[in-house]
């Protein structure tokens, strides 16, 4: 959400997040980021090991900013480790010296951005010797890595998850985007880059220079009045919103495919507010610990036997591309059949999970239980069309392919998009039949230059300094006017076989040594008394839980990490794979109340905690 958040009021739409360039450039500097595991997040980017590989190969650096040397940092040139929460100080840091020794090289993004001298004053009492010590990079480190990006021709800083889940998480979205605009480096070859996805491409939509941009707080919370953001509030008020008599009180709840219990702050509260509702529908797989809650869990058919089109992370992708993935295995036939037309499923065969969501969807509307789902299907797709064609919407109705539910909007989305056929207007264009017929995909080129195409702010332009992220400056220089303290800090992290709880469940991902341990450096170790392997106990404010100790040199002295997502040993909860190595939720030290105001994104990292060996 920060990054949205700030890609929105930059650049005028949530979805338009600019991506790295990494075949095409020459500096590669990762903030906050482990690509090696995750793949990219909000940047779908397979096999990073390799593209960092023949990065490398050709002369091509790589710097990893992190406060543990991750599997990232260890395949890339430099490693500096940054203390948790520090990132906005550095940033702030490297623009202030970017403007301060004439650094700044906007090359044809001159005519495309607004703000600039704003941006300039803003960060005018921010230099690297002020922030060093909250960032825990010295002021000369800070100076000769802005230095060498902006005078590198190719080069690119990205952000990620990180750089998110803090206090200042959207103010370091939007530095990281501003530095890459200041040097240069953004919107051309080895830079940030925008993709250009075949459907439903959201920074395609509308026309350039011509949109509204983005807004937020249109309406409050109504508990504990968190802004609204993307049409969103922040999970952490879910359980005060359930809670809370009163006009607007939540009493009934529908999850789709998640497992807050885990993977949110205080999740003890969350599980005890579920438990207070009237009722609760779980669509997943699993009866985990969030869905052991639910009334009914209805579960999907296997993944393997339902086809993929990545619609969202094809917007994000480092190459433009449109493939289609076909179901594995065959569907049985009785998961499909809807009983109003005679069908009978089984108890045991789950139907499409289109059609489970699709008839939920009818019911909320205030359909009958048993309505006709193709009709209520129809008549949606033909109101998208009236609003998008007006008179031509009966003709466009007719000719889409894929029959019933997503594939049929899939084809719309391909058809009306920048590479579509434009339903005959374009003969070579994609058909949902065309990408459905390619086995391997459409490659559909590299990134190319979108500046100003891609723009739907108000003004037309990139915007350098929003307002709402430069007021919350005032919050930052606050922060450096207090002395950092000697407390311990817990960091997160990810693993590549257990990036989300559902992994846990599997075997295959699940074999082999256990992965929830808690990463503590030799030097803490031994001030805690502690020993590789040894039971330690971490506590705060908030709580405490036990973990084995993995003594780690590439931690930071100082900070802690356990991975987020464990904790499978809760009762109700029926993971039998994941309730043999449970792990601990290290969300239980997390204040539920500690968010980024200004996206509402929960404080997941740098979190205060105390360490010492485990009593029985």
């Amino acid at each position: 959400m920060p990054k949205q958040l700030a890609c929105g009021l930059m650049y005028g739409h949530w979805l338009s997040v600019p991506v790295p360039d990494l075949p095409r450039t020459d500096l590669f500097l990762c903030l906050g980021a482990n690509p090696m595991v995750s793949n990219g997040s909000l940047w779908t980017s397979p096999d990073y090991r390799g593209k960092a590989k023949a990065m490398r190969a050709r002369g091509g650096r790589i710097i990893v900013i992190d406060p543990r040397r991750t599997e990232t940092a260890q395949a890339a040139d430099e490693h500096l480790a940054i203390r948790p929460g520090g990132d906005v100080f550095l940033l702030l840091g490297l623009l202030h010296t970017v403007f301060e020794e004439g650094l700044v090289n906007l090359g044809r993004m001159a005519d495309h951005v607004e703000g600039l001298d704003a941006l300039r004053a803003a960060v005018a009492d921010f230099p690297p010797e002020r922030g060093a010590a909250h960032c825990g990079i010295a002021a000369d480190a800070q100076r000769r890595l802005a230095r060498e990006f902006a005078t590198t021709p190719k080069a690119v800083l990205y952000g990620r998850f990180g750089t998110c889940t803090q206090r200042f998480g959207s103010l370091n979205s939007w530095l990281i985007d501003a530095l890459n605009i200041v040097t240069g480096h953004f919107d051309t070859e080895g830079g940030l880059m925008f993709p250009k996805a075949a459907a439903f491409a959201a920074n395609t939509m509308g026309r350039p220079g011509q949109g509204k941009g983005v807004a937020t707080g249109r309406r409050q919370s109504r508990v504990g009045k968190a802004p609204e953001v993307m049409g969103e509030f922040p999970i952490s008020c879910l359980a005060e919103e359930i809670e809370t008599p009163g006009d607007g009180q939540v009493h009934a709840l529908i999850t789709v495919a998640c497992n807050p219990v885990l993977s949110s702050p205080n999740g003890a509260r969350l599980a005890r507010a579920l438990d207070g509702l009237d009722f609760m529908v779980s669509l997943d797989p699993y009866i985990n610990e969030t869905s052991r809650h639910a009334d009914l869990v209805l579960p999907p058919p296997s993944p393997l036997e339902d086809w993929h089109y990545d619609m969202v992370f094809a917007q994000l992708s480092w190459r433009n591309h449109a493939r289609w993935s076909g179901p594995v295995m065959p569907t049985d036939p009785d998961a499909n059949a809807d009983p109003r037309a005679g069908g009978s499923p089984s108890s045991e065969a789950p139907r499409a999970e289109w059609q489970t969501l699709l008839r939920l969807a009818a019911i909320v509307a205030g359909q009958p239980a048993d309505a006709d789902l193709q009709a209520f299907d129809d008549a949606a797709l033909r109101a998208e069309l009236k609003r998008q064609t007006g008179d031509h919407a009966e003709a466009i109705f007719a000719m889409l392919d894929g029959g019933a539910g997503p594939a049929r909007w899939l084809d719309l989305g391909l058809r009306s998009g920048p590479y579509g056929d434009g339903f005959g207007a374009k003969p070579d264009g994609l058909t949902l039949k065309q990408v459905r017929a390619a086995p391997n995909g459409i490659d559909l080129g590299e990134l190319q230059p979108r500046i100003p195409e891609v723009l739907r702010t108000a003004s037309g332009r990139i915007e350098l300094a929003p307002p709402a992220l430069l007021a919350d400056l005032v919050h930052a220089d606050a922060a450096l006017r207090h002395p950092t303290g000697d407390e311990l800090l817990l960091i997160g992290r990810r693993e590549t076989r257990s990036n989300n709880s559902w992994m846990h469940n599997l075997p295959v991902l699940a074999k082999g040594r256990d992965r929830c341990t808690l990463l503590v450096h030799p030097d803490d170790a031994a001030r805690a008394g502690l020993a590789d392997g040894q039971a330690a106990r971490l506590s705060n404010a908030r709580g405490s839980l036990i973990a084995p100790v993995a003594l780690s040199p590439d931690m930071r002295p100082g900070v802690v990490s356990l991975p987020h997502g464990w904790g499978h040993d809760l009762t109700g909860s029926r993971l039998s794979v994941a309730a043999r190595h449970p792990g601990v939720n290290m969300n239980l030290l997390l204040d539920d109340e500690a968010r980024d105001p200004v996206s509402g994104t929960s404080v997941l990292s740098g979190i205060p905690v105390r360490l010492s060996a485990a009593t029985s």
